[in-house]
């Protein structure tokens, strides 16, 4: 008769075989036998005697060292014999055991079959096989579309993970139904998932349905925030357009119906505006005085610049740090109308970034403004730029900014617009 459960009892009342019995689990994980060795440091004198008891050893040294056959071997010439190790195994930690190679082989047939229920879900959705079911397809056959952060989320919720595709796949399901429709995301969201934030860009839904519409659409993955707005304005869903913003003076806007008024009355009156994402909606393109605009970052400097030129025939946006899809919009529409785009920003990691990415997206109507190595020098602070922030400096593609930064790694200080008010506001209406 087999007492495996009365040893398994036996050694987990003693802590003194904890530690071992941890060891032996991961060799027969390993080997799927006992099989290996267990080396155990800065044994306690109560592992000494207890192990030692067993295997027939004594251990005077800090240090124990055995075979698992060993040990089996001793357990074997106890009262408990006979006995099954991977039963004591299983016993004493409660839990089945299984070997490393048997765990990878159940977690792929756990995915295979996860696959399999989510292309079965979307296989009969329509006549012909939807968007859907061909992303599914692909996402798990070439390891693409998302599958990294769906397959992050199935190790951690299996059901949580299927619930995110199948609610993605619907999604998917439902632009191919309405394509050429437009809907505003929070109730798109709402409508597939009853949370209207579910696919807000940085959630894991979010980001699933992106990769899902690039797939469907054949397009790159977007990298920012107005790439995002595009790719999902491709297919009909409108974002948050209230918050995305731009301060603009002098810039003329016209609709359909010709130039719009509320606008054309800000430029008359010589007085900045703020211009949303969804006032632009309405928009079909923009004209800029002598057909140049000047852009600059800060609000501050903006007011300044806007406040000591308004005056003069003289267009000024400001992009408040980071490009918003506002301001992006409205300068392609300037750029469409042959605009000479003058953008200057802070001389730091951030922003010689946002000038770089203007520079590679309108190229030659883009033109640096006081970002050269003589107006660093001239506005340099006393703020010192990180390392880590330094590095950004080498993903920078522009000669001109490339030469800049090259200064800004050896001060390692930021230089800020503000330093550079009165010369930014010489070239304004020295201009004009």
């Amino acid at each position: 008769m087999c007492n495996n459960k009365e040893c398994a009892g036996y050694l987990k009342k003693n802590e003194a075989y904890s530690r071992l019995m941890r060891e032996l689990r991961r060799k027969w994980k390993s080997f799927g036998r006992t099989a290996g060795s267990v080396t155990l440091k800065n044994a306690t004198e109560a592992e000494r005697r207890a192990i030692g008891g067993i295997v027939g050893k004594s251990f005077t040294d800090e240090i124990i060292a055995i075979t698992f056959q060993e040990f089996e071997r001793g357990l074997q010439k106890t009262r408990f014999a006979p006995v099954d190790m991977k039963t004591v195994l299983e016993e004493y930690f409660a839990a089945p055991l299984k070997t490393n190679q048997e765990q990878k082989e159940q977690a792929q047939r756990a995915r295979e079959e996860f696959f399999e229920r989510l292309l079965s879900c979307f296989e009969g959705c329509s006549e012909n096989r939807p968007a859907a079911f061909h992303w599914i397809r692909e996402l798990w056959g070439r390891k693409k579309y998302g599958y990294q952060i769906l397959i992050k989320e199935f190790a951690k919720d299996p059901k949580g993970a299927e619930i995110l595709a199948r609610n993605t796949g619907r999604a998917l399901l439902r632009l191919e139904e309405t394509e050429g429709e437009e809907s505003l995301l929070a109730v798109f969201a709402a409508n597939i998932s009853g949370n209207p934030h579910y696919f807000d860009r940085g959630t894991v839904a979010g980001q699933l349905l992106t990769h899902a519409v690039c797939f469907w659409k054949n397009m790159d993955v977007p990298q920012g925030a107005y790439e995002w707005r595009e790719c999902m304005q491709s297919v009909g869903i409108v974002p948050d357009n209230i918050a995305s913003m731009v301060h603009v003076f002098g810039v003329r806007l016209e609709t359909a119906d010709g130039p719009h008024p509320a606008y054309e009355a800000f430029y008359h009156r010589k007085e900045p505006y703020v211009l949303t994402a969804e006032n632009l909606r309405s928009i079909t393109g923009a004209k800029a005085d002598h057909n140049t605009v000047y852009v600059v970052e800060n609000e501050m400097v903006f007011l300044y610049l806007v406040e000591n030129a308004k005056n003069r025939d003289v267009s000024i946006l400001c992009t408040s740090g980071q490009l918003r899809a506002a301001a992006i919009r409205l300068l392609d529409y300037l750029a469409e109308r042959g605009a000479a785009i003058r953008y200057s920003g802070d001389l730091d990691p951030a922003g010689m970034d946002i000038a770089d990415r203007l520079w590679q997206r309108y190229k030659d109507r883009l033109h640096l403004w006081r970002m050269g190595a003589a107006d660093y020098r001239e506005s340099i602070s006393g703020e010192a730029i990180s390392n880590g922030q330094l590095a950004k400096l080498k993903r920078l593609k522009n000669t001109a900014l490339c030469q800049t930064a090259e200064l800004v790694q050896k001060e390692k200080l930021a230089g800020y617009q503000e330093n550079l008010l009165e010369k930014l506001l010489d070239d304004v209406v020295g201009e004009v």
